[in-house]
């Protein structure tokens, strides 16, 4: 029989501590939703009381299948459970699950909150007690635990102690400054349990700041705790906490944990990962990062010759999980080291079989390689080095031309007499015979300027006659800008993340003197390749 694991998700609270993040009632919907089909047993959405969106949200909270729990901190000193303002804030929610913070570090009891030992453990039992007896299933968030253990374990024990005699379902250890690592988190928690806190009662709650918090909480998962606290993406304060788009996958899919434990994420929706982190970064509008484990961009991207001769015999070789598995998907970069074994792959991904030995082969490898002479970049955009193998195997099909493009600027006082500028663009194409002329201006939804490229793509993007309902879904997602040369030679090289409704992401990149046509280069590829892969037919 394999032991249960459960899955305690803090993204709503602890990721809400991020710098620059500010979710939402309906972000907190949102995320609360995926989080509850990906199968995390605990779903912490926030504190009640402390701030209106919180408060709010456990009005509109969705019905989960997963504990649905809430966040406060113990009483204060000198005065009852029963009459602790804050804490009834938190009570009112009325989630089945409570967590309460409470110091278990001397240090912080006396400096920081100005009682006494002794009040601070009385305020813990105290506590606990309270939910337990208000029908709640309680959980004690043990802050500074593992500095406070390393300082003087008796007092840390006392309060762990505490909150067990109270009938806390789960004692969590908190490495709140981030700073143990995972050799001492193992020891430490061994050391806890052989100390009379049963392991099916403990939970970990690591923070990121030496780079270790999945680890360390797999040490401690080693060391007994059955409980994992995290955050999708890291998301968290200061360096963020342990990812769970990390640990969860690490725990289906390697040993020892795949054999010995079992988790509310069935197999079967481990797939949604890539998808769920990506939706928490559109939320955040933030760009996902490509060299995170398992669900990253280039988390399973092959760009050495060498890999990829090999990744075409055996996938094993140089990946130690299948892709797909998470959602993910297997990516051969093209750039100037490539071979043929890269490029042929590379070509079977985007569904063009061309045979070895294909004299076409080579002139798409001297293409590449020319190109990247003159600035290209195509390891980073797959959609643009497709866009220039089809050219080279004539299989470009002509949906539009475009016959012009032209983009103003201007910078002018608004009647507060405050210095805006405004972008306007117009694109004229060439459909069959007919000519279609868009114009476009910067300014978004809320009168922002968003710049002279996203005039440009709006009006590219305005009116493309029979295309127009497979590029209505298109969105630009990043815009990366780098000069490859300095002085009077200075190129400029602009990448494009496009992304649609079906959730495909792809890159397009162009180069040029001149910034915005650069831009437009890579806004062509973009949508002439969302075209192809919609399947669309030339007028």
């Amino acid at each position: 029989m394999k032991e249960r694991l459960y899955l305690y998700d803090t993204t709503l609270r602890d990721g809400q501590q991020t710098q620059g993040v500010q979710f939402s009632v309906a972000d907190k919907l949102q995320i609360a939703q995926a989080l509850d089909l990906l199968g995390v047993d605990y779903i912490e959405g926030g504190w009640p009381g402390a701030n209106p969106t919180d408060s709010d949200f456990f009005v509109a909270r969705p019905q989960t299948r997963a504990t649905f729990t809430a966040f406060g901190m113990t009483k204060r000193a000198g005065r009852s459970a029963a009459n602790d303002d804050v804490l009834a804030a938190v009570m009112r929610a009325g989630t089945p699950a409570v967590c309460l913070v409470g110091k278990t570090h001397d240090f912080h009891v006396t400096t920081a909150l100005g009682v006494t030992l002794e009040e601070n453990v009385e305020a813990i039992g105290a506590s606990v007690a309270h939910m337990v007896a208000e029908g709640r299933e309680a959980l004690f968030d043990a802050e500074h635990f593992f500095d406070g253990w390393k300082a003087n374990p008796a007092y840390a024990l006392a309060c762990l102690d505490a909150a067990h005699a109270a009938g806390a379902r789960w004692i969590v250890l908190c490495d709140t400054n981030g700073g143990t690592l995972p050799a001492e988190v193992g020891r430490i928690v061994a050391e806890v349990v052989a100390a009379g806190i049963p392991g099916e009662r403990l939970g970990i709650h690591c923070h990121d700041d030496t780079g270790n918090a999945v680890a360390c909480s797999l040490a401690a998962v080693d060391a007994g705790v059955r409980q994992v606290q995290g955050t999708l993406n890291g998301l968290g304060e200061r360096c963020g906490n342990a990812n769970l788009t990390s640990l969860i996958p690490t725990l289906l899919l390697k040993e020892p944990y795949a054999s010995r434990y079992e988790t509310g994420v069935a197999p079967a929706t481990l797939p949604q990962m890539v998808r769920i982190s990506r939706m928490l970064d559109d939320i955040l509008n933030r760009v996902p990062l490509r060299s995170a484990p398992y669900v990253g961009a280039s988390a399973f991207a092959h760009k050495a010759g060498l890999h990829a001769s090999a990744i075409l015999k055996d996938p094993s070789t140089y990946e130690h999980i299948e892709p797909a598995t998470v959602g993910n998907e297997r990516v051969i970069p093209m750039s100037n080291q490539a071979g043929q074994s890269n490029l042929r792959a590379r070509l079977a991904d985007a569904g063009l079989q061309v045979p070895a030995g294909d004299p076409r082969l080579a002139q798409i490898l001297d293409r590449v390689k020319e190109r990247e002479d003159q600035g290209f970049a195509y390891d980073g955009a797959q959609a643009s080095f497709e866009m220039l193998a089809r050219g080279v195997l004539g299989l470009v099909p002509k949906f539009f031309e475009v016959e012009r493009y032209r983009v103003i600027v201007e910078r002018r006082r608004n009647r507060e007499g405050r210095n805006v500028s405004l972008s306007e663009a117009v694109v004229v194409v060439k459909i069959g015979q007919q000519r279609v002329l868009s114009v476009s201006e910067s300014l978004d939804e809320g009168g922002e300027d968003r710049g002279p490229v996203n005039a440009l793509s709006t009006a590219l993007g305005k009116d493309l006659g029979p295309y127009q309902a497979s590029i209505d879904d298109m969105k630009l997602v990043d815009f990366k800008v780098r000069i490859t040369q300095g002085g009077v030679d200075a190129v400029t090289r602009v990448i494009i993340d496009s992304e649609d409704g079906q959730g495909r992401r792809w890159s397009t990149v162009g180069v040029s003197p001149n910034l915005v046509d650069a831009s437009f280069m890579a806004l062509l590829d973009a949508v002439t390749w969302k075209l192809i892969r919609d399947g669309a037919v030339p007028a």
